[in-house]
């Protein structure tokens, strides 16, 4: 295959993962780092069909970020859906290797079933702590301020000798200065995760948005491969690539706006 962009450690590929990811060599990667669209956002059919711009942007602010496609699915499709590409995956996971998915609460026991049903190995969940800035639709509602990852391996989780045991929970407020797409993560975050396996090691990232992983994964000296179907965010990405790869240095090319108080 042809990448979108690459130098010597990362590479990104413009394509849809089911397409893809058969393409891709088998046993060659470390970990998997996946943040699918969640296909979330309501507590109806309706609500969740709207565009990922209603849904996960705040009275319509965009911030200059594209729009995204792949998140109207229902949550039987969403959840056969994430079983066909995590089944894939872990062919191409080494022995031992890691997978980690992120997810919201709506979808948790979604992701954790087609995580067996892929035949991962689930070992348990990774809270994502946002901060008191998530928001609350009234006073005597409780924040929405975490998101997960679900996460296991293939096979034994081996000892590791570079680092671990790694947090269970990470506490980083989203800042709309380093939030390159509408559901993004922020850098800082990325660059936690990546350290699960050892420098050098290689990375593979799906789902792969505004880069963050790749981005995050190049500033810690290990490898990565990316997958994204938007050609607008592959650009956003070849562009970080390009320059910073630190959160601030992130920080720096984003619009000039204020912290994230919700998402």
């Amino acid at each position: 295959m042809e990448p979108f962009f690459a130098t010597q450690d990362v590479e990104l590929f413009q394509g849809d993962s089911l397409d893809l990811l058969p393409r891709l060599p088998a046993a060659s990667y470390d970990a998997i780092i996946a943040d699918p669209p969640y296909c979330s956002g309501g507590t109806t059919a309706g609500e969740r069909r709207r565009a990922p711009e209603e849904k996960y942007s705040q009275g319509g602010l965009l911030y200059g970020r594209p729009s995204f496609g792949g998140d109207l699915k229902d949550q039987r499709s969403f959840t056969w859906w994430v079983m066909a590409w995590l089944t894939i995956c872990r062919e191409l996971l080494r022995e031992g290797g890691y997978c980690l998915v992120f997810t919201d609460w709506r979808q948790l026991p979604a992701v954790t079933d087609a995580f067996q049903a892929a035949d991962l190995t689930w070992r348990g969940i990774i809270a994502w702590d946002k901060g008191a800035g998530a928001r609350a639709p009234h006073r005597g509602y409780v924040r929405h301020q975490c998101e997960y990852l679900v996460w296991g391996t293939r096979g034994a989780c081996h000892s590791a000798t570079h680092a671990g045991p790694h947090p269970g929970c990470h506490q980083i407020p989203v800042n709309r200065r380093d939030k390159h797409h509408l559901t993004g993560k922020p850098t800082a975050l990325l660059r936690q995760l990546v350290q699960i396996v050892p420098p050098g090691g290689r990375i593979l990232d799906p789902f792969a948005g505004s880069g963050t992983t790749l981005v995050a994964a190049q500033a810690e000296g290990r490898k990565a491969t990316g997958i994204e179907r938007e050609a607008a965010y592959c650009a956003i990405t070849r562009d970080r690539l390009r320059g910073p790869t630190v959160a601030q240095g992130a920080a720096r090319k984003a619009p000039a706006v204020p912290p994230d108080l919700a998402v």
